[in-house]
């Protein structure tokens, strides 16, 4: 199977999501080469702001320019999320960027290594649960989402793409699904990802990863 550039920015990246945004959570580590740089925070426990924490596994697929349009914003109705959607890359050690402290920490980003909306192939939206300053993030409700509800991302030539929840995963950072996650798939799909879990105090760290698994609608 060919894989993509997700699989490794993103398992790192993820690991990093907090419950509170400004810490962004959002995938679980596991997989070839687990890259560790994620910032996460939670709404009382948490780490503040703009720390890094947690160990997330990378995609270890090499990465590959986007096409089509990139997404701008993100609606989940069923959990009250309405957000702009920034973008990030990755880091010089290989690590997926996080949002930083700032304007757009509680906003969500795209990994502009994965495919655009509506593209074939899992797009990869990761946000902050949480922030020890701020608490709730814009991913805080990820976890309450069932199969059936549906997120609708707006990109840049201003369509919308709909997309339909599958499944809702909390997963241990230490046994990430990457290939599930950021693996090839046979039509448009949607990944959300965040932090989760118990907060690891020491690590200043939540030890799962939320992961949401959609499907575009027809």
């Amino acid at each position: 199977m060919r894989r993509r550039p997700l699989l490794t920015a993103l398992a790192v990246a993820l690991a990093g999501l907090g419950l509170v945004l400004a810490a962004v959570g959002l995938v679980a580590p596991s997989g070839p080469p687990a890259t560790e740089n994620a910032t996460a925070v939670s709404a009382g426990p948490g780490p503040a702001p703009g720390t890094a924490e947690g160990a997330t596994p990378s995609p270890d697929l090499r990465q590959r320019p986007a096409s089509g349009a990139a997404p701008i914003s993100l609606d989940i109705p069923a959990i009250g999320v309405s957000t702009p959607v920034n973008d990030v890359g990755l880091n010089p050690d290989g690590t997926l960027e996080v949002p930083a402290p700032g304007p757009q920490y509680d906003q969500a980003a795209w990994y502009r290594g994965s495919p655009t909306p509506g593209r074939v192939g899992p797009s990869v939206i990761i946000g902050h649960v949480d922030s020890a300053a701020d608490g709730p993030s814009v991913f805080y409700d990820l976890g309450r989402l069932r199969p059936g509800d549906r997120v609708t991302v707006t990109v840049a030539d201003r369509s919308v793409r709909a997309f339909e929840v599958g499944s809702v995963r909390r997963v241990p950072k230490d046994a990430f699904p990457r290939l599930e996650v950021y693996g090839d798939t046979a039509g448009p799909e949607l990944r959300l990802i965040t932090c989760s879990g118990p907060f690891d105090a020491a690590e200043r760290s939540y030890e799962d990863n939320t992961v949401v698994f959609a499907r575009l609608v027809p």
